[in-house]
């Protein structure tokens, strides 16, 4: 059965295997063909519904195609396609004739059905390297644009709890590549990037390569811009309901590595949490 890697090739698969398709299934063809960048985000019973046939024909077609379910197919077709989708294609996503109840029931599923595929997919061993290497840093660079930088500005929070050698690059700060220009190879860069991906995240992430930096990133494909020249990929589900990102699983994934880096540095942080609770008790920092 096909998977991710294939997504690049689901077009000309749909037009070689075209001749052998049933009716309704040549019918799904015809829509993919000329919508897919909607029907990478559509399920299966809204692909029926558009197209007129019965969610089992969805179904059959993607078997047809080699896929193992309509998940699957979906999966290509949204690698393919949402690097893509312009800000107004992405808000076409969501059904206007939804209630808000509903919308919020909606996203709430897929921001858990993110956080699962994600628990289920991570590279354990990739997470693992990925805190070793934080740990050994003679300096952490922690990098996200736009959107990411939500991710980007919290990871770098904590992180300056249990290690004092991280700067995050900040978007108000000057260029991205004179907040690194001193990175080296005893340094880590982490990048934070998803779709639409920044341009400007990938080129500060290769010139952090090039200077021989440990480049971790977190996102959504190992075909992503920024993973393809990391050494650690952390990927996470990123499906979208809309305009808006589902960033629920990076943060995730960003807890953990501050519980991991302070899990293997108890003993290091623990008079350092001392001082802070002094601090905050002294000053009333809290209620």
């Amino acid at each position: 059965m096909k998977n991710l890697q294939d997504g690049k090739e689901l077009i000309n698969n749909i037009n070689s295997q075209y001749r052998k398709l049933s009716k309704g299934q040549k019918l799904i063809a015809k829509y993919v063909l000329e919508n897919y960048d909607k029907v990478a985000f559509m399920t299966a019973s809204k692909l029926s519904e558009e197209v007129g046939v019965s969610e089992s024909t969805v179904v059959r077609f993607a078997n047809a195609l080699g896929y193992s379910g309509y998940p699957k197919l979906q999966d290509a077709l949204e690698e393919l396609m949402k690097n893509k989708l312009t800000a107004v294609q992405r808000i076409d996503l969501v059904d206007e004739n939804k209630s808000s109840s509903d919308i919020l029931r909606s996203v709430l599923k897929e921001d858990s059905r993110n956080l699962r595929e994600t628990l289920e997919n991570i590279d354990e061993n990739a997470f693992e390297e990925a805190v070793d290497k934080i740990i050994k840093a003679k300096r952490v660079y922690v990098l996200g644009l736009r959107s990411s930088y939500t991710i980007a500005q919290y990871l770098g929070f904590y992180l300056d709890r249990v290690i004092d050698n991280v700067q995050v690059i900040k978007m108000d700060m000057g260029d991205t590549f004179e907040q690194i220009a001193r990175i080296n190879k005893d340094d880590v860069l982490i990048a934070i990037t998803f779709p639409r991906y920044s341009r400007k995240a990938y080129q500060t992430a290769s010139y952090a390569k090039e200077k021989m930096a440990h480049v971790i990133a977190i996102t959504d494909s190992v075909f992503g811009p920024v993973a393809s020249i990391s050494d650690n990929k952390l990927i996470v589900k990123n499906n979208m309901m809309s305009f808006v990102d589902s960033l629920v699983p990076a943060l995730s994934i960003v807890n953990a590595l501050v519980v991991s880096i302070s899990a293997k540095k108890k003993e290091n942080i623990k008079s350092h949490f001392e001082d802070l609770d002094n601090i905050w008790e002294k000053y009333s920092v809290y209620q």
